[in-house]
């Protein structure tokens, strides 16, 4: 940033004049962005707070997942099928069981979607058992190689060496519990206009997984949020009122690899949504899981 300051550091309360930072620090602003997201299970996302650290975590977890021949995941969302289409592009050896209470496979996704998407997982020998949950998570932690048995709510057994969480996000915003910004919803999230400011203040925006949009969270609508936001703070820097309004899809979109060759996709379109073939998914996302797009963006590429 040629004009700009990174501070890390934890922000511990915000109002509508800036933010107060575990430190003790204040930091003053005349625009304010809150993007502080949300957190979910590792792997899906680092426990640690430096990149160096979260490479460990993840050696050691290759390490352990390595040298188990039984996976199971709990969790047939997006986050648990790719981490299944990743295991099994590495260890096609390796048998997978993913076990979800949801009867279907993304729920309100087109037909042609989740039919490919279970062909694709039929063919990569990933077991699906849907429609029941764990009586009880296994005792071995999550990552942790070690041989156990579970029980489904259906009476089935499951005997694994390693096991994955897929589910649980929790939305980032304790820092605002103190209620000197704005009142949070009953999940967590911020409300926010059309314009994705927080509701009553013109110069302080939410994006992302913090807001109170009726879409799913996804990394995609964060990046057309973050287009929103910009045009409307230049503006109003130009002394203009903010022009850009951000209205969700009514067709949900999602890209989801299953390993870098594989996935389904579908996108919104003016004609209605487009259900994306695996090699579309793969350039899209599958290939790199957008990690070239963001160091292209940081400028940090090779």
């Amino acid at each position: 940033m040629t004009r700009g300051t990174v501070i890390r550091d934890r922000a511990v309360s915000v109002d509508p004049g800036g933010v107060a930072l575990a430190s003790g620090r204040r930091v003053e602003a005349g625009y304010l962005v809150l993007a502080s997201g949300s957190s979910y299970v590792y792997p899906a996302k680092p426990d640690a707070d430096t990149a160096d650290a979260a490479l460990d975590d993840l050696r050691r977890t290759h390490k352990e997942l390595a040298g188990a021949e039984r996976v199971l995941i709990a969790g047939a969302g997006p986050v648990g099928l790719e981490l299944a289409g990743e295991i099994k592009e590495v260890w096609p050896g390796k048998r997978v069981t993913v076990v979800d209470p949801v009867e279907r496979l993304l729920p309100g996704f087109q037909p042609e979607l989740r039919h490919d998407l279970h062909r694709q997982l039929d063919e990569l020998d990933v077991r699906l058992l849907l429609g029941t949950r764990l009586a009880a998570p296994p005792a071995t932690p999550s990552g942790r190689a070690e041989e156990f048995t579970v029980t489904t709510t259906g009476g089935e057994a499951i005997t694994a060496d390693i096991w994955f969480r897929a589910h649980g996000v929790r939305v980032n915003s304790e820092y605002l519990a103190d209620g000197r910004l704005t009142t949070r919803t009953a999940q967590g999230e911020v409300p926010v206009s059309e314009t994705l400011n927080v509701r009553g203040h013109d110069h302080v925006y939410a994006i992302g997984d913090l807001t109170d949009v009726a879409e799913a969270k996804r990394a995609g609508h964060a990046m057309k949020h973050a287009e929103v936001v910009a045009e409307n703070i230049l503006a109003q820097l130009r002394g203009e009122r903010p022009p850009a309004v951000y209205r969700p899809s009514p067709e949900p979109m999602i890209l989801l690899p299953l390993g870098p060759r594989g996935g389904v996709g579908q996108m919104p379109m003016e004609d209605g949504p487009s259900v994306l073939p695996a090699p579309a998914v793969a350039e899209y996302k599958g290939a790199d899981l957008f990690t070239g797009r963001f160091a292209e963006l940081f400028g940090t590429a090779g």
